[in-house]
Parts: structure tokens; sequence; C-alpha cells
């Protein structure tokens, strides 16, 4: 279990710097020190390994919105904190992953959508519900369409068509996405307490 759980590391640290299409085996081998036979004993190629590396991710994602939830007081304080994840999981993203994932390898792309439509639309609109019985969202959105809307837009902003990488920081893109958001969804009583947040973490 170990040499599998380090060569899929391996692998994400260079596909996190240089894109997916670009790493060879020969490459991950080379970077771990392990003959490609090894690393073949485990993955019969590399798409095998990119999917147990998504698998991997959306588990890890999966456990960090679940603790996020968890230790939270109120709604805005789940989507302050959840902003604050966002933030680590994005800034170590190269958007190039993004496109190469969705280009080249269909079936790690497909458990991502597939996570995005399930576990993430389901904890968005359990969310937003929250939100509304706490007072702190506008009781007149439609939950799955906000949800659904609030979702498609994250993924928008990875799409190089869109936001070039030469113009664009990526987190920089996320975060205004996602202040439009929380905005455009809270009554007056959650715009107050996202800017009583805001306030504290600034200082």
């Amino acid at each position: 279990m170990e040499q599998i759980d380090r060569i899929i590391q391996g692998g994400e640290e260079l596909f996190l710097q240089a894109g997916i299409r670009s790493v060879t085996m020969d490459d991950i081998a080379r970077h771990l020190s392990m003959s490609k036979k090894t690393i073949y004993q485990f993955f019969k190629d590399k798409d095998e390994l990119v999917m147990s590396l998504v698998k991997k991710k959306l588990r890890e994602d999966e456990d960090q919105m679940s603790a996020i939830i968890n230790k939270s007081e109120n709604v805005i304080e789940e989507m302050i904190n959840m902003m604050k994840c966002s933030e680590e999981i994005f800034s170590r993203i190269n958007p190039i992953v993004v496109h190469d994932l969705q280009k080249y390898h269909p079936g790690g792309w497909k458990l991502f959508q597939d996570f995005k439509t399930g576990v993430v639309m389901y904890t968005m609109e359990t969310l937003l519900t929250k939100g509304i019985k706490q007072g702190f969202v506008r009781p007149e959105i439609d939950v799955k369409i906000i949800a659904k809307m609030h979702v498609n837009m994250v993924e928008m902003g990875f799409n190089s068509a869109i936001f070039p990488i030469a113009e664009f920081n990526t987190w920089t893109v996320q975060q205004q996405f996602l202040e439009h958001f929380y905005y455009g969804i809270c009554t007056l009583k959650g715009y107050k307490l996202i800017n009583q947040y805001k306030n504290i973490n600034n200082e």
C-alpha cells in the first residue's frame, strides 16, 4: 500500500508542476528513484494512475468539506471556511491539469463531474437550505438553481479560453466569483456577519 501511495504522490507532484500530458511514466520513475517496472506492477498505464489520483483527491476534498461543516457554528462561518479551504486547493492547482484531465483522461474527468453533480451539489444545497433557516440566506432564492450555478461557475474559472492564464490569476478569479456569490445570496443579517468574519480574518 505504501508503494501505491508513494507513486500516486509522485505523479501528483509532477502533474501539478507540468500538467498531466507532458509527464511520462519514465518521469515519475525518475522522480521517485524507482524502476518503471515497479510502477507497472501497480498501474497498467498512466490513465489508471490518473484515475487513482483523482479518486484520492476527491475523497480528501469530501473529508475536508465534512470537517468544515462539523466545526463551524453557523452557515456564514461554513462559507468563510469553505472559501479558505478553496484558496488552499486552487492555489496549488495548475489550470493545465484541469484541461489535460478533461481532454486526455475522460474516465478521471467523469469522476470529477460525478463528484461535482453529486457530493458538491448536495453539500451546497444543504448549506443554502440551512442558511435560509438561520436567516442568513435570502428565502426567495431557488436552492437547486443557485447551487448548480455556483458549482459550474467554479469550473468556468478554470476555463483558459475565458480566463487565459497569462492574464488572470486562477485564485483571484475564484475569489471574485465566491465574493460575488456570497454577497448575492445573503440577507442583511448574513451580509453583516460575513463582514465581521472578514474583518477578524484581515486583522
